[in-house]
């Protein structure tokens, strides 16, 4: 049997709830709004396995190229509200940049809104 066999019911799922791994957190521990398209990758300081968590050292494993926020959460099975607070706690510690591509406040782009109008209607 392998580790994840032992963690996982076949039923129920991961036995750690989502709750669990981020210490009932359910805010980053920085003042940052990590969006789907927003790209991680790691700043190349030297780790302490101790001092990172399991799913910490997950994501900085997946942010040697860099990635999105999505595919991040995606790739480790986890809630994206769950990886956002991680990938909070990776930012005050300076191991993961955020570049940040979606743009802030409000869109006035018509054509932009057109299309993603017209996108939904086809749906």
């Amino acid at each position: 049997m392998t580790e994840d066999e032992r963690w996982t019911e076949w039923d129920s799922g991961p036995v750690a709830r989502p709750y669990t791994v981020t210490g009932g957190r359910t805010r980053p521990s920085v003042e940052l709004r990590f969006d789907l398209i927003d790209v991680v990758g790691w700043t190349g300081k030297k780790v302490d396995p101790m001092a990172v968590s399991y799913e910490g050292r997950q994501i900085l494993e997946l942010c040697q190229r860099p990635i999105t926020v999505a595919d991040l959460a995606s790739a480790l099975g986890l809630p994206l509200g769950v990886v956002r607070v991680l990938l909070g706690d990776l930012v005050h510690d300076n191991l993961v940049d955020i570049r940040v591509h979606a743009p802030k406040g409000r869109v006035t782009d018509q054509r932009l809104l057109a299309r993603v109008l017209a996108g939904i209607r086809a749906l």
